[in-house]
C-alpha cells in the first residue's frame, strides 16, 4: 500500500519496491514451461499474466495518486536515470514501443524457426503469429498512433499557454490540474495498449511478450545506470 511520505521519498521508495518486484515476476514467467503441455500448464500461464498485469495496475494506481499530489514531481522522476528520462513520452514510456516489441521478438523467432513453419509446424510462440493476429496489430497500432499524436498535441497547448500564466501570475493550480489529466490520458492509453495486446495473444505469446517487454526496461536502465555513473566518474 502506497503512502505519502512527503515530496520526494513515497513514490520514489514505492517505484523501487515494485521494481524490485518486477524482477522477481519475470523470473516466475521465465520458468514457466513454454509452450504449456497440459491443462495444468496453461493454467500457469493465465495465472502468472494475471499476477502481471494486477503488478503492473498498481503501479498506475499510485502513480495517478502521486501526480495528484505533485504533477511536476512525477515529470522530473527522480528515481529514474538520464537514459530512462529522454526516452520518456510525458513521464512514461511510449505506448507503441509495445509493438515494436512484439514486431522484433516475432522476427528473432520466425528466422530461427523458419525450417519448423515452412514444414507446417507451429510452436506456437511470438515467431508464430497468425495473419489474423498481424492485421488486429496493424489497426490497432494505428489507432494508439492517433491517440499519442492527440495527447502529445495537448501537452504542446498546455506548454504554449503555460508561457502567459507565468508572466501574468494567472491560474498555475489550474494549469497544474490540466497537466494531470494530460498525464492521466497518456497513462490510460498505455494500460489500454497492454491490455489490447495480451488479449490478442495467446498465453504463451503474452508471457513471452511480458519477458521481452521487461528485459528492455532492465536493459535500459542498467544502461542508464552505467550511464550516469560513468559520467559522474569522470
Amino acid at each position: 500500500m502506497y503512502k505519502q511520505k512527503g515530496k520526494m521519498s513515497g513514490f520514489h521508495q514505492f517505484h523501487e519496491e515494485w521494481y524490485e518486484q518486477l524482477g522477481e515476476l519475470v523470473q516466475q514467467l521465465k520458468k514457466a514451461p513454454r509452450p504449456a503441455a497440459n491443462q495444468e500448464q496453461h493454467e500457469l500461464h493465465t495465472q502468472l499474466i494475471q499476477k502481471f498485469t494486477s503488478h503492473y495496475y498498481e503501479y498506475y494506481r499510485v502513480k495517478s495518486i502521486a501526480a495528484k499530489k505533485d504533477i511536476l514531481h512525477m515529470f522530473s522522476a527522480p528515481w529514474s536515470n538520464s537514459v530512462e528520462r529522454s526516452l520518456y513520452w510525458i513521464a512514461g514510456w511510449r505506448p507503441t514501443t509495445a509493438f515494436h516489441i512484439i514486431y522484433t521478438e516475432s522476427s528473432i523467432l520466425f528466422e530461427s524457426q523458419i525450417v519448423d513453419i515452412l514444414r507446417g509446424f507451429g510452436n506456437g510462440n511470438l515467431g508464430d503469429l497468425s495473419p489474423n493476429q498481424l492485421s488486429r496489430f496493424s489497426e490497432f497500432q494505428y489507432e494508439i498512433i492517433q491517440q499519442e499524436n492527440a495527447i502529445t498535441e495537448q501537452l504542446s497547448d498546455w506548454q504554449d499557454s503555460a508561457n502567459d500564466v507565468i508572466g501574468t501570475m494567472g491560474d498555475i493550480d489550474g494549469k497544474m490540474e490540466r497537466l494531470v489529466e494530460i498525464l492521466e490520458k497518456a497513462d490510460q492509453v498505455r494500460i489500454k495498449t497492454i491490455e489490447t495486446l495480451l488479449h490478442l495473444l495467446t498465453a504463451q505469446q503474452a508471457v513471452e511478450f511480458l519477458i521481452a517487454a521487461a528485459h528492455l526496461l532492465f536493459g535500459i536502465r542498467g544502461w542508464g545506470v552505467n550511464h550516469d555513473r560513468q559520467r559522474a566518474e569522470g
